[in-house]
């Protein structure tokens, strides 16, 4: 095949769907390589950090992020629950967003389901790990790597769930230390990530 003939065949460009709405605090970062679909209002709070390649879906509603949060790389907020097909009608119009606490981690490639979901102030989740539907996260829990929270699973303040199921609380009280970490954490991040707020409003 001529390289004409190739430069015909190739199929034009189809147009991008319309943007989420956004409401941001100016001070986010958030990188021009982030992922904003859906149609409902994607929130996110003051100091919050937004890395490459994140997603950040709101059809099946509303997304809302705290203050000081740090959402990384391949992480995927408001998925379409597992245990159904996004494509059932009666889920696209009966399921509820994601609700992220402040100053939580959502570490690479973490998902939490849409449905009502919420994690809570401080919390942790670790890489790989999967939320499901409807599931609620107290304070300052933290997730392992690989770990999964069942659906509409209730988790109690301060928790520490393991890949392997097993659970205990963190008693050490040091949630001051741990906002003060994060917010240096912030303050590299913002430096390393260039942010492109604009192009998601």
């Amino acid at each position: 095949m001529s390289s004409s003939n190739k430069r015909q065949s190739v199929l034009p460009r189809m147009p991008a769907g319309p943007k989420a709405p956004v409401n941001f605090s100016s001070s986010i970062t958030i990188a021009d390589s982030a992922l904003l679909a859906g149609k409902h209002t994607i929130n996110i709070g003051s100091e919050s950090v937004v890395h490459p390649r994140a997603r950040l879906d709101s059809a099946l509603g509303r997304i809302t992020i705290g203050r000081r949060c740090v959402v990384h790389e391949r992480t995927s907020l408001g998925a379409a629950p597992a245990s159904a097909p996004a494509s059932d009608p009666t889920i696209l119009n009966t399921q509820g967003g994601v609700t992220i606490g402040d100053y939580a981690t959502l570490e690479v490639g973490a998902v939490v389901e849409a449905g009502g979901t919420v994690v809570g102030e401080g919390c942790v989740v670790g890489i790989g790990c999967r939320i499901g539907s409807g599931a609620k996260l107290g304070k300052h829990c933290t997730l392992t790597p690989l770990s999964e929270i069942q659906p509409g699973e209730e988790v109690p303040d301060f928790t520490v769930v393991y890949s392997n199921g097993t659970r205990r609380l963190d008693r050490r009280g040091i949630t001051e230390l741990k906002h003060k970490a994060q917010a240096r954490q912030i303050e590299v991040l913002k430096r390393l990530i260039p942010s492109n707020p604009t192009k998601f409003q």
